[in-house]
């Protein structure tokens, strides 16, 4: 999808995106050699957003707050670290209600990152995890509240950032959330993609929500980050068509 953006932009012929992988031992080294070998940046994915942001000099505020990074920019001899998850989460959903009533399911870097958007968003956000400590921690981190049994229909928006449905498995079934408890007006956001709607998508979309599947997280955040490093707005549409082709 960033490949396609740039064509569309004109870049293609001076830049070009590529997927690299690396273990965690090697990550520190391989990211501080890319400046040399012409990169201006890159995406990072799980399980490198919190190493990629202790190797930075600078950090954004999002970043900082998250505690974790998506991505980099080389400049001048630095690292900037940058999180475009937060914002690309509320691109995707789109105008959050101050005090509107939120769920955010899970506690690691997806939900951190989803929390801190949705607080500074002003939304009155409550969090589940399976794990309650891991609740407990990511709230006093950042703020919200703790839940133990949410209903689902009592609020506007619900996110699950957990890795229930990772894999194609039963999402739905992991979370304590049945489809009863989606309704018209909700909107139900999915960070885990697969090539078909998650269990807990088709269940809400069912229900009559407004559904939004990872892949459009994935797209929005890509977006961001793209401007970041070239300055340039890609086209949101090229990008999907490329991401969901």
């Amino acid at each position: 999808m960033q490949n396609a953006a740039l064509a569309d932009l004109g870049l293609a012929g001076e830049w070009s995106y590529e997927a690299i992988d690396v273990d965690p031992e090697g990550f520190a080294g391989r990211i501080r050699d890319l400046p040399g070998l012409g990169f201006a940046g890159v995406n990072v994915t799980v399980p490198h957003k919190e190493a990629a942001l202790r190797l930075a000099v600078v950090a954004g505020d999002a970043a900082t707050a998250i505690g974790a990074a998506n991505t980099l920019v080389f400049e001048e001899g630095d690292i900037r670290a940058e999180n475009t998850d937060a914002p690309g989460l509320l691109d995707a959903v789109g105008e959050v209600p101050a005090g509107a009533p939120v769920l955010v399911l899970g506690a690691g870097g997806a939900a951190r990152a989803a929390l801190w958007a949705l607080l500074g968003a002003g939304a009155d956000v409550s969090v589940w995890n399976r794990t309650h400590a891991r609740a407990e921690a990511m709230v006093s981190d950042l703020g919200g509240k703790v839940v133990v049994d949410p209903r689902g229909a009592d609020f506007d928006l619900v996110v699950n950032a957990s890795a229930a449905g990772l894999g194609g498995g039963d999402g739905l079934a992991d979370l304590p959330l049945e489809a009863v408890d989606f309704r018209a007006g909700q909107t139900v956001v999915d960070m885990v993609y697969g090539s078909e709607p998650s269990s807990l998508l088709s269940a809400a979309a069912g229900a009559g929500a407004r559904v939004i599947d990872g892949l459009e997280i994935l797209v929005r955040q890509g977006a961001l980050s793209l401007e970041i490093w070239t300055g340039r707005q890609p086209s949101i549409e090229v990008m999907r068509s490329a991401a969901r082709g």
